[in-house]
């Protein structure tokens, strides 16, 4: 009969050895951990640090040392009114089918369905964007001039809808781009935040007979406010600062009110088509206007952060 071995226990000294190593690896997991954080600032304040240096000089210029014959503010203003205006076109079209295509993933499509869905939108963020920039040149802008055309007829009098493009290379039609873009991130993010709320409550809200709807409202959404919130401002910064596809969609010109016309133009597109070739003062005015959508997307991600803390304190998991 084979004797069984039996293993001592450890003694007070392998414990101690253990013990030790263990505290030892965590200090060199924190001191990475942190040395990875404070990289991020350093990298944060060195681009900051270049980006002002770099600007002063167009900003403290003469009008006529600059390439727009104007002073820096006037010339950076209609491109930020520009920027501003595709973003939020974009992300007000793109919210409510994004959080709608989240849900029929999340709580209405059978199994198979939701998986070949989410595929799909996954594999629609991961499309370069000049691809959306060449589609929306050659196919999806002459393909709204016959919309933007009809808008003209009917509703002519609103200065957004004045005389059309013939090409459809307009705001308007990059707000769209720009809205196809940022649809598969602000889906990915609400449909892993929703497929998170605890099914209790959801069973619970069902028991006291609420219908489906009536549970996604009293459950889903309070529990995934703050994350709808984040993923919007994320789809938002993707929106402010996208180049190429608005750079080819995009038919530049003076700012104007009219959406469906020729004009307009966005700092992003305006820096990737002149900074190639740009030298001296037009450099520094280029980085400059880098700098002011730089100050745009921090001023949206700490309003984010505020949204995000304000509604902290309730939550469906709560």
């Amino acid at each position: 009969m084979s004797e069984s071995t039996v293993t001592p226990p450890d003694t007070p000294g392998d414990l101690a050895r253990g013990g030790a190593a263990g505290r030892a690896s965590d200090r060199i997991f924190n001191g990475l951990t942190l040395g990875a954080g404070i990289l991020i600032f350093v990298v944060l304040a060195l681009v900051t640090l270049y980006l002002i240096f770099q600007s002063l000089p167009a900003m403290t210029a003469a009008p006529s040392q600059l390439s727009s014959g104007t002073s820096f503010w006037a010339y950076v203003g209609p491109l930020v009114v520009g920027t501003l205006i595709a973003a939020f076109i974009a992300l007000l079209v793109a919210t409510p089918v994004a959080i709608g295509v989240a849900l029929f993933i999340s709580h209405y499509a059978p199994a198979r369905i939701s998986k070949t869905v989410g595929y799909v939108i996954d594999l629609l963020a991961a499309i370069p964007s000049v691809v959306y920039g060449a589609w929306g040149f050659t196919v999806f802008g002459p393909a709204l001039v016959p919309g933007y055309k009809w808008l003209h007829e009917h509703l002519g009098f609103i200065p957004l809808f004045g005389t059309p493009s013939t090409t459809g290379r307009t705001l308007l039609t990059a707000a769209l781009v720009l809205a196809v873009m940022i649809l598969p991130i602000i889906t990915s993010q609400c449909r892993e935040i929703f497929l998170q709320t605890p099914s209790l409550h959801q069973e619970a809200a069902l028991a006291l007979g609420a219908t489906k709807w009536d549970m996604i409202r009293a459950s889903v959404f309070p529990f995934a406010r703050n994350g709808i919130v984040s993923a919007l401002m994320l789809g938002l910064g993707r929106a402010l600062g996208e180049t190429m596809a608005v750079t080819l969609v995009l038919s530049r010109g003076a700012l104007t009110p009219n959406l469906i016309g020729a004009g307009n133009n966005t700092i992003p597109a305006e820096i990737a088509l002149n900074f190639p070739e740009a030298y001296g003062m037009r450099q520094s005015e280029l980085i400059a206007a880098g700098l002011v959508l730089f100050i745009i997307t921090l001023l949206v991600n700490m309003i984010a952060r505020w949204i995000v803390r304000h509604y902290a304190e309730f939550s469906g998991a709560n």
